[in-house]
């Protein structure tokens, strides 16, 4: 019955992870990003995945300055990764594999080290340490890369495709993230 349940509870924090960047609850938002959401966007690397994913947290189209753009980015950034890590962590939970349990448990750990530096991240702006703020961010880019090369020393294991897809995911929220920080120095 204990399976069932975790079952569940996984199929449950799936669907709702994808919900921040589903289609349908962005059209109306996406569709019409605010000038500043649009502006600060196009600064960055992935313009459109910067607009769509600001655009779907209500703060985004709320946002009054670059600043508060960050704030955004970075919790959005911060729920990929709190997110990814409960992931792992049932993945791991559910094998027997006692190699795949360990990767997928060190996985998790690594998604919450990335979170922790996206608060970190998120103080460091609160006190207009931009450079700091920076630093954090990317940290928390590079802790789901040990994830993916521990997976590549284990041939026989394969790398969870979701595991996989929220990296870079990740990678591109941190990406837009510094690239938004980086407006700030100026």
């Amino acid at each position: 019955m204990a399976s069932m349940a975790q079952t569940f509870f996984f199929l449950f924090i799936l669907f709702f992870s994808f919900l921040p960047l589903n289609s349908f609850s962005l059209q109306n938002r996406a569709s019409h990003p605010s000038s500043l959401i649009q502006s600060t966007c196009n600064a960055t690397t992935y313009y459109d995945f910067c607009v769509t994913s600001l655009a779907s947290d209500p703060a985004g189209p709320a946002a009054s300055s670059v600043r508060s753009l960050s704030v955004v980015a970075i919790t959005i950034a911060a729920s990929n990764a709190t997110t990814t890590s409960l992931i792992a962590s049932i993945l791991a939970n559910k094998t027997t594999d006692p190699s795949l349990h360990a990767l997928l448990n060190t996985c998790a750990v690594k998604y919450a080290e990335a979170k922790e530096a996206l608060r970190s991240a998120l103080r460091a702006l609160g006190e207009e340490s931009y450079d700091y703020a920076f630093i954090d961010v990317s940290a928390a880019a590079e802790y789901p890369s040990v994830c993916r090369v521990l997976f590549r020393q284990v041939p026989r294991l394969t790398y969870p495709p979701e595991l996989a897809r929220r990296e870079e995911g990740l990678g591109k929220l941190c990406r837009i993230t510094l690239d938004i920080v980086s407006l700030l120095n100026n």
